[in-house]
């Protein structure tokens, strides 16, 4: 069901809090505000706190803290994902009484025995715990919960990216909505979150393109609606990783957050600015009018390690 373009604009910046914000996350950041703003929608802030083991001490607070220092002041109150369990629940009984639903005994190691087929997202799970007949040797363990998925495409038209579109079950398989360690599976939870927010429109990363199809199909799933999807290009660093926590990337320093958001703006697209000194309140208010999706673009941004001028970003990771 795709949303009506009458209803209002409704947005998100929707972080997770295992390390600062980076280059990559303030561009996600500003190119969400800009989009919400130049709708005169409304801007929201999620924590997609889904992962405790991963998470960094003070993160959030650091994360909201930080997005202030650069003129990103959200609208309302912010949803923090580990205060979310019963929704989450509720929506995995109602797709176990849908009988879509099946757990799973198997390890990371026991799919890999299998010599599994590999999909756009790491291993397609060769379904051996669907098998109603099948019994798992070791039933003694919690398993994880799987979602059946039909041998049929999913798409959709991305306002950046372009039509894209997947097969689920060859492309991705059958996939994980709790895990066996009991923590919420992404793929259930931010569309669980997108709804209950009443989000119109999500701009987020393309590291996260590849994850739209099994969101739509967990919407139809649950009667949700569909929201506009814009996937941004990504910034990685000059061997083509994305910058992330993992590659290293430099945490923002706000001591020199003009520059780093005049950085964004050129990636995103932006003109060249009136006049130079503009502080960060006066470049996202200009930059408000000078907004259009429509030129963000599609491929990837190489770019240079911007963050904290003190320190080395082969040494402290954010």
């Amino acid at each position: 069901m795709i949303i009506s373009d009458s209803k209002p604009y409704i947005g998100r910046f929707a972080p997770s809090p295992t390390g600062r914000l980076h280059i990559g996350s303030l561009l996600t950041a500003v190119a969400t505000y800009l989009d919400a703003r130049q709708h005169g929608g409304t801007w929201l802030v999620r924590m997609e706190d889904l992962d405790p083991p991963r998470e960094m001490a003070g993160a959030a607070d650091d994360i909201l803290r930080t997005l202030e220092a650069f003129a990103l002041y959200w609208d309302g109150a912010v949803m923090y994902q580990h205060e979310r369990n019963d929704a989450y629940q509720a929506a995995l009984e109602a797709l176990q009484a849908a009988d879509v639903l099946y757990p799973c005994y198997c390890s990371r190691k026991d799919i890999a025995a299998l010599n599994p087929v590999h999909g756009v997202d790491g291993w397609v799970y060769p379904r051996i715990c669907a098998d109603k007949a099948y019994r798992p040797p070791h039933t003694d363990k919690t398993p994880a919960w799987r979602v059946r998925v039909p041998d049929a495409v999913y798409g959709f038209d991305d306002a950046i990216v372009g039509h894209y579109q997947q097969n689920l079950a060859h492309d991705v398989g059958d996939f994980v909505l709790k895990r066996a360690d009991g923590w919420w599976a992404y793929q259930l939870a931010v569309v669980v979150d997108d709804a209950a927010q009443g989000m119109s429109h999500v701009v987020r990363g393309q590291d996260l393109l590849v994850s739209t199809p099994r969101q739509l199909y967990l919407q139809q799933l649950l009667g949700l609606p569909q929201p506009h999807y814009a996937h941004l290009p990504l910034l990685t660093n000059a061997l083509g990783q994305k910058w992330s926590k993992q590659t290293r990337a430099p945490a923002l320093d706000v001591r020199h957050k003009e520059c780093l958001l005049n950085q964004v703006l050129d990636i995103l697209g932006l003109p060249k600015r009136p006049v130079n000194d503009m502080t960060c309140a006066e470049l996202l208010a200009w930059a408000v009018n000078e907004w259009d999706i429509e030129k963000v673009p599609s491929q990837a941004h190489i770019t240079e390690a911007h963050g904290d001028t003190d320190t080395n970003p082969q040494q402290t990771p954010a």
